[in-house]
């Protein structure tokens, strides 16, 4: 098969013909029909995120594709069906604290690297191997736009965020990075789920305006100065009423200060999901007070991806409508024109936009 592929940190990636994955047992070898490209993508291949991926490897963030072969632990999938690939791989022989690898992309500590070195190819390719409980079947109407619906492996990951926080119908959410490629996806899929009103605060105005465009009176943007004490005033005048839950998206290169004024907003009781990647790459400590933690009664809590049922529940609110997908712009590209795509996702990372790599396209 042809595959993308990175051979050192800092070089292009080089497509070519690389062995056939062949699946063991539990395991499925599927086509892949689309896997979208991240808007960090390049920053991952240069080396500057750090991620513990180890070349020579194929990389992607899970796709869409359609079933090959499937195992005999597979009792519903069969060769030809439609399917989303979840990345996000965990061990089987710990149901507590399992680890995980998300597959062609990175892992968490040693357990995770092992399961990186088991799985280690992602989606950059025509054919990847997956754990069969990472294969989850897609309504036919995704068939008709692949590469479209490739964008849940974007919204699955705040969705798992807002599943974490416990969101419910008619409360009030301030999304902290609410202008980029995973907070705007929070904005749309809080409302999808029910969110009575959604606070974006970000400095892009042209994104905020963008975000009030699209959903109307249930999401207030705020833009940020800087200020801590006027920005904390803003968000929460913004809210109208008590903020129950607090998401925060931010990358990496964010300070810790802008995560901090976002969190402190939510109510007493309320509570705070951090899902961004601020202080990854070094920088000051989130230092939450303990004091208004502990006298509010605030609950904070990490989230990194979500739980497999998450896959389930967003593909069912895509196939619903609820979540909308339609106003999204795509744009994609075939295999062997990779290294253009990441450059475009890297170059086009505001909201609703998405990047595509389709490996079957010639």
């Amino acid at each position: 098969m042809r595959a993308a592929v990175l051979t050192q940190f800092g070089a292009p990636l080089t497509v070519r013909q690389v062995p056939d994955p062949a699946p063991g047992g539990g395991e499925v070898l599927v086509e892949v029909l689309a896997a979208c490209v991240a808007p960090y993508a390049a920053e991952v291949f240069s080396g500057r995120r750090k991620y513990p991926l180890v070349p020579p490897v194929v990389p992607g963030i899970g796709g869409v594709g359609r079933v090959v072969h499937a195992g005999p632990d597979a009792t519903r999938l069969r060769p030809g069906d439609l399917v989303w690939c979840d990345c996000t791989v965990r061990s089987r022989d710990d149901a507590l604290t399992p680890d995980i690898a998300l597959q062609g992309w990175s892992s968490r500590g040693e357990g995770g690297a092992r399961l990186a070195r088991h799985l280690h190819d992602g989606s950059f390719a025509e054919l990847m191997r997956v754990p069969t409980e990472n294969v989850y079947p897609l309504p036919a109407a995704a068939g008709q736009d692949p590469a479209r619906w490739a964008a849940l492996g974007l919204h699955v990951i705040p969705y798992g965020g807002l599943l974490a926080g416990a969101l419910a119908a008619g409360e009030t959410l301030l999304v902290s990075g609410a202008t980029g490629n995973l907070g705007s996806s929070a904005v749309a899929v809080a409302l999808a789920m029910g969110a009575g009103r959604v606070v974006a605060p970000g400095r892009n105005r042209a994104a905020l305006g963008l975000l009030a465009d699209r959903f109307g009176a249930r999401v207030r943007p705020v833009p940020l100065t800087g200020d801590e004490a006027g920005d904390r005033a803003a968000m929460s005048a913004a809210g109208e009423g008590p903020i129950d839950l607090v998401i925060d998206l931010l990358p990496p290169g964010a300070p810790a200060s802008v995560a901090r004024t976002a969190a402190m907003t939510v109510r007493e009781y309320g509570r705070v999901v951090l899902m961004g990647g601020v202080g990854m790459l070094g920088g000051e400590d989130l230092a939450l007070p303990y004091p208004w933690l502990m006298r509010n009664s605030v609950t904070v809590r990490g989230r990194w991806m979500y739980p497999r049922t998450a896959n389930v529940g967003i593909i069912r609110l895509l196939a619903s409508g609820a979540l909308d997908l339609g106003p999204e712009r795509v744009r994609s590209f075939g295999l062997d024109a990779v290294n253009e795509a990441v450059a475009y996702a890297a170059a086009h990372g505001g909201p609703f936009e998405r990047t595509v790599l389709t490996p079957q396209a010639r």
